[in-house]
């Protein structure tokens, strides 16, 4: 075999230089990686860019302009209601796109980022990274090997402690940007259970209400500036009602119980709650041959252990017949529990050598089908409905991992 010639450096670009950003800091790495070109049409957004990657990267008002900077892949890590515009631009014109869940916030746009990549057979990766969270790849290695038997049932608890400061003081709180949260939010846990269950929702019905933060006259008298968490968040504040300056607009839900019947008949259930004391992910997967269940999930530095219940029937006991520390598994690293810098890792190499990921674009695609139409159903008391499946070709194609995408250009390192 010849040697091959070492491989280019990455030329990387971000468009929105937010709340987000880190994951691209995770991605700057001299001699594999490196950001070279961002854009945000707020100033706070450029100053920070050049605060996090420094004079080599280029700076913009319009994303439109990064073109020039010759770049193989972007980031897009704005706002959810504006991913659409840049991921097509930038597929479009044959650049490698990262999208931050949820993918976007209509089906309709969902569809048209898919049918983009897969017409200009032009890499596309989102960042759902809860895939690559220790103690839901824990979980799923129990159930690939069949610890215990055939899946029947997932279910989800998640206590979104934070849920006031992160998602109700800011666009998060509006309809019009987000849909609602069991879009934005939910769309990590609806994907996950997917992935534990092995199928995707068809059949969702769904409650909810605005039970805490629509009812607390503390809002903002109108819109100001780019605001971010770290502007105002206070753990200390307790209980909820006593949070200050929320959203001029909330008309979103606070809490939220989902149910559905996947493709494959699994059946799940996810709950959303907004002020809780505790802020973790409880996930519950049920077979035909017992019962797995997480304790802590790892993300705000708990040490998460998943237990399994699996060689006889008894009443309560807290002692599984197996329990395992989930932070051995993988890199409990930066964000997310380490999930970020895997989902970086494996987003990198996509780029550079295409194949199979553990995330997937139908699948993300998937998560925001059915957020949507959870929240549909709990607007509409509970109607059950109907997730409309993805056209056949382009189910196809990210099925078959984008073959024939382009990665990138031939260049001399």
């Amino acid at each position: 075999m010849t040697d091959q010639p070492p491989a280019p450096e990455l030329r990387l670009g971000v468009v929105g230089v937010g709340q987000r950003a880190g994951l691209a800091t995770l991605a700057d790495r001299p001699g594999t990686a490196r950001v070279v070109s961002c854009a945000d049409p707020a100033a706070r957004g450029r100053a920070d860019a050049r605060t996090l990657f420094g004079t080599g990267a280029r700076v913009h008002e319009r994303y439109e302009d990064m073109l020039a900077d010759g770049l193989d892949a972007v980031f897009v890590l704005t706002p959810d209601d504006l991913h659409t515009a840049p991921a097509r631009y930038f597929l479009e014109a044959g650049v490698a796109v990262f999208v931050e869940k949820p993918l976007t916030v209509t089906l309709a746009d969902c569809d048209r980022v898919l049918a983009t990549a897969a017409r200009t057979r032009t890499r596309l990766y989102v960042g759902h990274n809860l895939r690559h969270l220790p103690v839901l790849r824990t979980m799923r290695r129990l159930v690939d090997e069949g610890a215990i038997g055939t899946v029947r049932a997932v279910w989800c608890r998640h206590f979104v402690g934070h849920g006031g400061d992160y998602y109700f003081k800011d666009w998060h709180a509006e309809r019009d940007r987000t849909t609602g949260l069991l879009l934005q939010k939910g769309a990590h846990d609806l994907d996950a259970i997917h992935w534990l269950a092995g199928g995707t929702a068809r059949t969702v019905t769904a409650l909810g209400d605005l039970a805490v933060y629509g009812a607390n006259a503390h809002r903002r008298s109108g819109p100001q500036g780019p605001r971010r968490v770290q502007d105002w968040f206070d753990e200390g504040v307790w209980p909820p009602s006593a949070l200050r300056d929320l959203n001029p607009v909330v008309d979103v839900e606070d809490i939220s119980m989902v149910l559905t019947r996947l493709d494959n008949g699994v059946l799940t259930s996810y709950q959303q709650c907004h002020f809780t004391p505790d802020y973790w992910r409880n996930y519950t997967v049920i077979g035909d041959e017992g019962r797995i269940e997480n304790l802590g999930d790892g993300i705000e530095g708990d040490p998460p252990v998943v237990k399994v219940w699996n060689r006889r029937r008894s009443g309560y006991r807290p002692e599984a017949d197996r329990t395992l520390d989930a932070g051995t598994f993988e890199t409990a690293g930066a964000g997310h529990g380490g999930a970020d810098q895997a989902l970086v890792d494996e987003f990198l190499g996509f780029v550079a050598h295409g194949g199979p990921t553990d995330t997937s674009p139908v699948a993300a695609r998937e998560a925001v089908a059915t957020g949507i139409a959870a929240t549909t159903s709990l607007r509409s008391g509970g109607t059950a409905v109907q997730v409309p499946a993805l056209a056949p070709d382009l189910a196809d194609y990210f099925a078959r991992h984008q073959p024939g995408s382009r990665g990138p250009a031939a260049r001399t390192p």
